[in-house]
């Protein structure tokens, strides 16, 4: 399978790959979704754990009202329906990690309803991938099998912290749509501040369901909503990472295709991601809802929501990347590509605009997202602690726009300043930068270049592309510092161009 297409060929013909994605986002919260416990990372083995979140006799669920907060902020974020009244249900299986011996989760009536994300592909596609709910939810604990060989430890600290569960439609075809889909709901959630989006950290995880069918199934399915048109999907939990998520795909998807073009038949099952040997292996039998035996949860009542409340949340919400992209297009007359990329980063965005004040927003956007994010990248950095400030690339440009420097001798200044040598201008005082863009000076040397080279001076006559040549030898003269636009200018007027 390729990016640019959503066939993937078997032995026996063309299949396609339908994709539907769970994802699970960690609520930006300083306490756990039921219980008063803190929340955070680096903490020490059961060091954040409550009477609630050990599921001691007689400890009750309280909702933390922040936790429903940023929820609602989500779903709005989503152009979702928010739902005024929901529940919460009791969704029972064991595991270790698992004190109460089931999840406080939503099943039947969630907090958020349908919603719909726009995702930019790399070709300049837009696909829109429907939102079926966002539920709230309440995380397990984690098994650590590496600590004993003989033993299993449990670490309570992340049971209990409160989860948002966004469940997508079958509307991804390919695994780069799916990973735009995910890095776009990323990009939504650091916006609106729910979610620190850390992959790295598992506070943002994809549960990712695959199925192949014949080309054209997918269209009945569309058409008539009929799930019996797609083949058996398998789940593939817990999927962190971009990269992880497509290469778990294109796997999963080859390997439902081998099993079928044998003649056998996929089992609906969930199964695991192994980045080394980059493969997919069974965890266990995919559970149906009847399996986990929902039922309303005794403890808790059913969420009413104040519609005057949800409105305040809705008044609250920042600009978002797609209304952003359209401001940075209009007001500063980038090209989509340049704003999406900035726009995929809020942080990136903030740091152009306030660069961008009253100079040349292209050139600086080709700074921001070029030499600046190459050098960042290369560092490990992120945009905040860059040692450049938006004010520093802001004064780089207006050097360039000023006709003081070339771009080219701008990448020189560029990389003093990331060494820390001074500001743009002092810089290029110090290091006697200064283009050189005396007409005098210029036509002299070029006067010189002329006399010395009569060949060459008349072979531009039938071949104007040869001018190069003279540039190049003026810009040696000068040591690179001569202003290009000037020497052209000069050379056309001398060689009767």
């Amino acid at each position: 399978m390729t990016e640019n297409t959503k066939l993937i060929q078997g032995r026996t013909g063309p299949w396609e790959v339908v994709l539907g994605l769970e994802i699970h986002a960690q609520v930006a919260s300083n306490a756990k979704l039921f219980s008063g416990a803190a929340v955070g990372f680096g903490a020490g083995p059961n060091a954040q754990v409550s009477l609630v979140d050990a599921a001691m006799p007689g400890m009750l669920p309280v909702i933390n009202r922040r936790c429903v907060e940023q929820a609602v902020r989500t779903g709005l974020g989503l152009k979702a329906q928010i739902n005024l009244t929901s529940t919460f249900d009791r969704k029972n299986y064991f595991y270790p990690d698992l004190p109460q011996g089931y999840q406080i989760s939503q099943f039947k009536d969630p907090v958020v309803g349908e919603g719909e994300v726009l995702v930019e592909l790399d070709d300049g596609e837009t696909i829109t991938v429907r939102i079926e709910r966002l539920h709230l939810e309440q995380d397990a604990g984690k098994s650590l099998h590496d600590q004993d060989p003989d033993s299993t430890y449990v670490d309570l600290n992340r049971a209990g912290t409160a989860l948002m569960e966004i469940v997508s439609r079958p509307d991804m075809r390919s695994a780069p749509e799916a990973a735009a889909y995910v890095k776009k709901v990323r990009t939504i959630l650091v916006y609106l501040g729910t979610c620190d989006g850390d992959m790295e950290k598992g506070n943002l995880r994809a549960d990712v369901n695959v199925s192949v069918c014949r080309p054209g199934a997918y269209e009945k399915f569309r058409a008539t909503g009929d799930f019996s048109h797609l083949g058996t999907r398998c789940e593939i939990k817990n999927v962190n990472s971009y990269r992880y998520i497509q290469q778990a795909i294109e796997y999963e998807a080859r390997r439902q295709i081998e099993i079928l073009e044998d003649g056998g038949k996929i089992d609906q099952e969930t199964r695991l991601f192994d980045p080394g040997k980059g493969e997919t292996r069974s965890m266990r039998s995919k559970e149906e809802a009847h399996d986990y035996r929902y039922f309303p949860d005794p403890d808790l009542l059913p969420l009413v929501l104040d519609e005057a409340w949800v409105e305040a949340i809705r008044l609250s919400l920042p600009e978002l990347p797609d209304p952003k992209k359209a401001r940075l297009q209009a007001e500063y007359g980038l090209s989509a590509y340049d704003a999406g990329v900035l726009v995929g980063e809020q942080a990136r965005a903030d740091f152009f605009e306030a660069a961008a004040k009253g100079r040349d927003a292209k050139l600086v956007a080709n700074w921001v997202t070029n030499d600046l994010a190459a050098r960042l990248t290369a560092a490990n950095l992120d945009i905040e602690d860059s040692p450049i400030s938006a004010g520093e690339i802001s004064d780089l440009v207006k050097l360039i726009e000023d006709g003081v420097i070339s771009s080219k001798i701008a990448k020189d200044v560029f990389e003093r300043m990331w060494a820390g040598e001074g500001a743009p201008a002092e810089i290029v005082e110090k290091q006697g930068l200064t283009q050189v863009s005396d007409t005098g000076e210029l036509e002299a040397i070029i006067d010189g270049l002329i006399a010395g080279n009569p060949a060459q001076a008349e072979s531009v006559k039938d071949k104007p592309q040869a001018i190069g040549w003279f540039v190049g030898q003026v810009m040696k003269a000068t040591g690179g510092k001569a202003n290009p636009g000037t020497v052209n200018q000069l050379l056309k007027a001398k060689l009767g161009l």
